[in-house]
């Protein structure tokens, strides 16, 4: 029996008393309080050291995601009208510059350009012509002055003779009017011959391609040669067209309707419209980075080209009446180009797709900012 007493005393001999402090409420309750006050002040440290770095390294970058791809969009058009020959290009096809889009029914026009031609050319005969007039008409003008002249003589004899008796009254009479009568002919020989001169552009002796008639002859003949070169229609510049299905063989194009598109692939830009209040520190040069919704992950550079010197509201029909009394401020967004730098190997880009800008404006905020 005494064994067993010893044994049972054994364990509980080497068991190591009870902690009085870690059973204390009070001090249990204290640590935690410190703990949790430690905690509050290394988060709120957390918070201000985070809202620091995010206002000194934020107000670098203008970033807006209201802004989309644009390019030179053109529609197709001739100044002159016609029946629509033939179509060169199909929807959607790359097509470079000068490179033949429709054609119109050329008939009409090349009947026009010899009629043109012919115009010319019998502009030229009756020039020609009216140079041998006019000297026709001044050798008519000499010869009735030395008929005047035979006949002032006459009349001067007469004159002279019918004082004497040595010619009759009726002699001398007949002699007086028919110095007036060739007389009234000279004068209209020399109106005549004046007329001529006057058709002829004031010279009978400059070249007829000098001639007024003959230069209105050859600019309708080069309006005729012009027309005929529009009835095709070419490409103004490298792009892609569409919208191609608008226009159909046997169809009447009247001057100035647009056929169809053609979008410049080249030289593409993206129109951004930031907040006002974000761009202080923007300025034309800087670099930008550019991301399209169609292709994320995709980044495109580019360079603040410039910064429009008004905002959209400027150009409305109706523009906002700040003076009256129900006026309300809204920030105003002001529209940005930005430059896009495509490189080879690049997707391809359809103008109004939507996209996302960050320009880097190099600013720097600085502690001693908050102090300004």
């Amino acid at each position: 029996m005494a064994d067993a007493t010893t044994a049972d005393a054994g364990p509980a001999e080497s068991r190591p008393a009870p902690r009085a402090d870690a059973t204390h409420p009070i001090t249990r309750r204290s640590r935690m309080l410190r703990l949790r006050y430690a905690l509050f002040a290394l988060g709120a440290l957390v918070l201000v050291v985070g809202v620091t770095y995010y206002w000194l390294t934020g107000g670098r970058y203008v970033t807006t995601d209201d802004a989309y791809v644009q390019a030179d969009v053109l529609s197709v058009t001739t100044d002159v009208s016609g029946l629509v020959r033939s179509i060169a290009v199909h929807e959607g096809e790359l097509v470079r510059k000068g490179q033949v889009l429709f054609r119109l029914q050329q008939t009409p026009f090349r009947l026009a350009v010899e009629r043109a031609r012919e115009k010319l050319a019998q502009t030229r005969l009756i020039i020609a012509a009216m140079q041998a007039d006019y000297v026709r008409a001044e050798r008519k003008v000499a010869a009735t002055r030395a008929l005047v002249a035979a006949d002032q003589a006459t009349f001067d004899r007469y004159a002279r003779l019918v004082r004497v008796h040595a010619v009759t009254r009726q002699q001398y009479d007949d002699a007086k009017f028919k110095l007036l009568a060739d007389q009234a002919a000279l004068g209209a020989s020399a109106a005549s011959a004046h007329a001529t001169l006057a058709r002829l552009g004031g010279s009978a002796i400059r070249p007829i391609s000098t001639m007024p008639a003959y230069k209105l002859a050859e600019v309708r003949l080069a309006l005729a040669e012009r027309d005929l070169r529009h009835a095709t229609v070419r490409a103004p510049f490298a792009g892609r067209v569409t919208q191609v299905s608008k226009l159909q063989p046997g169809q009447y194009l009247a001057a100035g309707t647009p056929a169809f598109g053609l979008v410049r692939t080249k030289g593409m830009w993206i129109a951004a419209q930031p907040k006002e209040t974000s761009l202080t520190w923007a300025r034309p040069g800087q670099k930008a980075r550019i991301t399209i919704d169609a292709y994320p992950g995709h980044v495109w550079h580019g360079v603040l080209q410039s910064v429009a010197p008004a905002t959209d509201q400027e150009f409305a029909i109706l523009p906002a009446q700040n003076s009256s009394g129900n006026w309300v401020k809204v920030v105003q967004r002001v529209p940005l180009r930005v430059e896009l730098e495509q490189r080879p190997g690049d997707p391809p880009l359809s103008a109004g797709m939507s996209a996302e800008v960050s320009i880097d404006t190099g600013h720097q905020r600085h502690l001693s900012d908050l102090f300004r």
